[in-house]
C-alpha cells in the first residue's frame, strides 16, 4: 500500500517539464540563442526595459548567472544597460534596436512552435489542467517553507 499518493503525481509533473524543456529548447537553439538568452530577449520585448532584479524575478534566473547571460547577448548586441532614472546605484537592461527585431521575429516563431505541441488540447482541456496546476502551487505554498 503506498502512503505518498502524491508521488507519482510529483513524478509525472516532473516529466512533462522535462519533456517542455527538451521540446522547447531544441527549437531555440535553432535560434542561435540559449534557453536563459531567449528567455531574457521574450522577457523584455515590448517593454521600456527592467533592472537586473526585476529581471531575475520574472525569469527565475539567479543574480550571478543573470550577469553573465546579459554580458552575452551584450556582446551579440542584443542588450544594454543603462543608468536608472531614479536610482543611480542601479541599472536598467533593454533591448537594443538589434535585440527587439530578433524579439519580433522569434517570440512569435517560438509561439508556433509551441503551438504545434498543444494543438491537440480543448479549451476545456487547458481550463482543468490550469485549475490543477493552480490548485497545486496554492497547496504548496500554503505548506510554506520547511522547518
Amino acid at each position: 500500500m503506498n502512503d505518498k499518493p502524491f508521488l507519482p503525481c510529483l513524478n509525472e509533473l516532473v516529466r512533462c517539464y522535462q519533456a517542455f524543456e527538451t521540446y522547447s529548447t531544441a527549437h531555440i537553439r535553432t535560434l542561435d540563442l540559449t534557453a536563459p538568452q531567449f528567455d531574457i530577449v521574450a522577457t523584455l520585448g515590448n517593454t521600456p526595459g527592467m533592472t537586473p532584479k526585476e529581471l531575475g524575478e520574472q525569469t527565475l534566473i539567479t543574480k550571478g548567472t543573470l550577469t553573465g547571460i546579459i554580458d552575452r547577448l551584450e556582446a551579440k548586441d542584443l542588450v544594454r544597460r543603462t543608468a536608472h532614472s531614479s536610482d543611480g546605484r542601479s541599472q536598467i537592461v533593454q533591448l537594443t534596436e538589434s535585440g527587439n527585431a530578433l524579439f519580433e521575429t522569434i517570440f512569435p516563431e517560438h509561439m508556433a512552435h509551441l503551438h504545434k505541441a498543444f494543438a491537440g488540447f480543448s479549451k476545456q482541456d487547458f481550463k482543468k489542467i490550469e485549475t490543477s496546476l493552480a490548485r497545486l502551487r496554492e497547496a504548496l505554498v500554503s505548506a510554506g517553507s520547511p522547518g
